[in-house]
């Protein structure tokens, strides 16, 4: 399954992506895991991060657009990509946050490169790719904020109702939405392995046979090996 996530910070993307990827990897199934759309890219030292919040804007938006394109075909040559944000979020940061100047984000994103980013995937006619749009209540995403504050927050506790209407109005606008390819999951209520019960259950439909039959697939709680014995594929508990 090719996997977009995109939503308000602190709807818990990150937190599901990492167990998504513990899944695959688990059945022994690579990943390409990148989280890394929001500004400051998460994947820089927390020294490059602090030097990013004050590239030029030009700078920004350069950097994010050639990072944005890059991973089209990460989507496309990738079985199991894990993307974190991509465009949408950027989108709806930019818009509301861009003018700010005390936010990371900038004025002016060319948004009608929009939907040419989703028609690219499209266009391959890939079978599995999906966007899901996480959520979560105004109450929750307060309390999580004040509990686990992230360390370059993006969004402000006054405008949590207004960014959840802009990501619900991008996601309505998807064209992956319009193909019938987006799950929306509200994680207010329930624990990150309910969320990933839930991830699984609502992509049955979306998903290859071949990734249906991988889920079906017993795995040991513990480390194993895979043998096979007379053509059949067992998991055996690791040797100590």
């Amino acid at each position: 399954m090719r996997s977009i996530f995109t939503g308000i910070e602190y709807a818990g993307k990150t937190t599901l992506i990492d167990l998504l990827e513990a899944y695959y990897r688990k059945r022994r199934r690579p990943t390409h895991n990148d989280d890394h759309f929001t500004i400051p890219d998460a994947s820089l030292s927390p020294e490059s991060r602090k030097k990013m919040l004050d590239f030029p804007d030009d700078i920004k938006e350069r950097m994010q657009r050639m990072q944005i394109y890059y991973h089209v075909d990460i989507i496309k040559n990738y079985p199991h990509p894990l993307i974190g944000g991509w465009f949408l979020e950027e989108a709806v940061y930019c818009a509301l946050y861009g003018n700010e100047a005390d936010s990371p984000y900038y004025p002016g994103y060319h948004y009608h490169f929009q939907r040419l980013y989703e028609a690219s995937v499209i266009e391959a006619k890939l079978p599995d790719v999906v966007l899901f749009h996480l959520t979560a209540s105004d109450e929750v995403i307060r309390e999580r904020m004040r509990t686990n504050p992230h360390p370059f927050q993006i969004i402000r506790e006054k405008d949590i109702a207004e960014l959840k209407k802009r990501f619900e109005e991008e996601v309505e606008r998807s064209l992956f939405t319009q193909k019938g390819c987006t799950v929306k999951l509200d994680t207010t209520d329930k624990t990150p392995e309910q969320s990933l019960d839930e991830l699984l259950l609502k992509t049955e439909s979306l998903v290859t046979d071949g990734e249906v039959a991988m889920r079906a697939m017993p795995v040991p709680n513990d480390e194993y090996e895979v043998r096979y014995e007379n053509g059949v594929r067992k998991t055996i508990p690791a040797s100590g």
